[in-house]
């Protein structure tokens, strides 16, 4: 079946592979970017193209969401498959970034992937189908100095999918969220990272963390023209992972965190257990839903 995919960030990176993989196996593509120039200049092969096009997309913009799927549904009739990419890492200790500096993470992070789902699913649930994904980040499974508002972004866009996809499974659409490990793409270059610009000496002496992280850039192990192709498979299971692991680096460090987790649960059982009082009648509202 030829799916319609609305990708955000697809000129370069990630976005940009999985466009091209959903291309590859027939879909079409309407690919968006905060740069129509740029977005031009990395898709030369949209003029013409009948089964691609190219869309200046904010996301933090509310309005800028919901007229991309709109013209998404004008031109292509409808929208299977959104793909949540758009986003950057704010990178740097957490005492060194401004607070200004963290609320612009968290609206392209999170709030811009809020405004896409937000536009986009009274259009799937009318459809009764469709497939969102959220680029999350291993970072968004497990937490690294050096990248705690990065990390805290992805933490947010992790419980949002978690909890939004039970609400909207009913309706025939699949959600899952992705978590890649470090991949080739430009995320560590400096047109897209961004570091805090304090510097606290107590934290410089142990080396900054723009040393640390600058040693990865374009040496990561994952491949972004491999996930493109996995996301485009998932796209097509009957039932897909709600979450999904994207290297071998990110199934090590996600498994290791987990068993970790797991024994600091064993150890600590008794206390955690201590806490519980005794009820006449347990609560249950309405809904039949347990309290949190």
């Amino acid at each position: 079946m030829k799916q319609v995919w609305l990708i955000t960030g697809a000129a370069r990176g990630i976005g940009a592979h999985v466009a091209h993989a959903a291309l590859q196996a027939g879909h079409r593509v309407v690919a968006s970017g905060r740069d129509l120039a740029r977005l031009r200049d990395a898709w030369p092969q949209a003029a013409g193209n009948p089964d691609i096009a190219l869309l200046e997309l904010d996301v933090t913009s509310a309005a800028q969401a919901e007229a991309a799927v709109q013209a998404a549904i004008e031109r292509f009739g409808r929208v299977d498959v959104l793909v949540n990419n758009a986003g950057y890492g704010m990178l740097g200790n957490f005492e060194e970034i401004d607070a200004a500096e963290v609320e612009r993470q968290f609206h392209t992070n999170v709030f811009g992937v809020m405004h896409m789902m937000r536009a986009v699913l009274p259009a799937m649930r009318r459809q009764r189908a469709g497939h969102i994904f959220n680029i999350s980040s291993v970072g968004g499974a497990l937490g690294f100095g050096g990248a705690s508002v990065y990390c805290a972004s992805k933490y947010a866009v992790e419980g949002l999918s978690a909890s939004v996809a039970p609400e909207i499974a009913g309706f025939g659409i699949q959600l899952t969220v992705v978590e890649p490990g470090f991949f080739r793409t430009d995320f560590l270059d400096t047109s897209s990272v961004r570091y805090g610009e304090a510097t606290i000496d107590d934290y410089a002496a142990a080396g900054t963390v723009q040393e640390t992280y600058d040693a990865y850039n374009h040496r990561q192990a994952g491949d972004p023209a491999r996930l493109g192709a996995a996301l485009v498979r998932i796209a097509a299971m009957p039932a897909p992972p709600r979450q999904f692991l994207a290297g071998s680096d990110a199934i090590a460090m996600v498994t290791g965190a987990l068993r970790a987790r797991l024994d600091e649960i064993g150890a600590f059982a008794a206390l955690s257990a201590s806490t519980d009082g005794v009820f006449d009648k347990p609560y249950v509202d309405q809904g039949g839903r347990q309290p949190v």
